[in-house]
């Protein structure tokens, strides 16, 4: 089995081949824009460097949102093409799960984790896990101003590339700290979504008999998106145009 991973949801852009039971090639490169520019030469680096063809790829993998619009249609778009180009199956991984797997075990013991995703505006969109991994509930936006009072309750670890808009928020609070006995505390795992954890979890789906679901997969929106189609125009003969 071999799966290709790729991410360009928030402020990275990066690409992982899986093969066997490993990662054999990866690239991650941080940037606000330009991962339309970068992700296709990405992807062939990647499958250059693990000299594999694109037709043995048993699926693709890709980050299905939170995120910024842009960079959600971005590696959707390319992820669909490939795999309709190689019939190979999509697996869409939310942002959140994709996170939520680069934090440590050790630091996750005994505490929900709270996986914070930077959506380029003000809210953070934040889920919540519990100690044993399974998800709390659906995922959510949060203001950092109000992080204080918008967080479960119990021993909390926060990680994702938010968390730094929640450690702002969290500025003074005296539950907040990095020693082993404050209630909330924070992750090391802060980077932005890597493609070598979706390449990863597709590739456990994928043996573990899920696979892909029968339709492509669709960006997830905690909110509606800025961008709007323009409004049809109605002609004096009360035509449509």
């Amino acid at each position: 089995m071999i799966v290709l991973g790729i991410d360009t949801a928030t402020t990275a852009c990066s690409a992982a081949l899986w093969a066997d039971g490993a990662i054999v090639a990866h690239r991650f490169e941080q940037m606000e824009r330009g991962q339309a520019e970068r992700l296709n030469p990405m992807i062939g680096e990647v499958m250059d460097e693990a000299a594999m063809r694109f037709q043995e790829l048993g699926a693709v993998a890709v980050t299905t949102g939170p995120g910024a619009f842009t960079g959600l249609r971005i590696g959707l778009a390319a992820a669909r093409a490939i795999g309709l180009a190689v019939a190979a199956p999509v697996i869409g991984i939310t942002t959140f799960d994709a996170l939520a797997r680069a934090v440590p075990d050790a630091e996750r013991a005994g505490r929900s984790l709270v996986v914070a995703v930077n959506g380029k505006r003000r809210d953070v969109f934040f889920q919540v896990f519990g100690p044993d991994g399974a998800a709390l509930g659906p995922g959510g936006a949060l203001d950092p101003v109000m992080a204080a009072g918008g967080l479960p309750e119990g021993r909390l670890l926060i990680a994702g590339d938010g968390a730094a808009q929640l450690r702002a928020g969290l500025e003074g609070c005296d539950e907040a700290g990095n020693g082993p006995e404050a209630r909330i505390r924070f992750s090391s795992a802060l980077a932005p979504p890597d493609a070598v954890q979706l390449a990863q979890i597709g590739a456990e789906r994928c043996l573990d008999g899920g696979g892909a679901p029968p339709e492509p997969p669709r960006p997830l929106y905690i909110r509606p998106p800025d961008a709007r189609l323009p409004h049809p125009r109605i002609g004096r003969g009360g035509g449509v145009s």
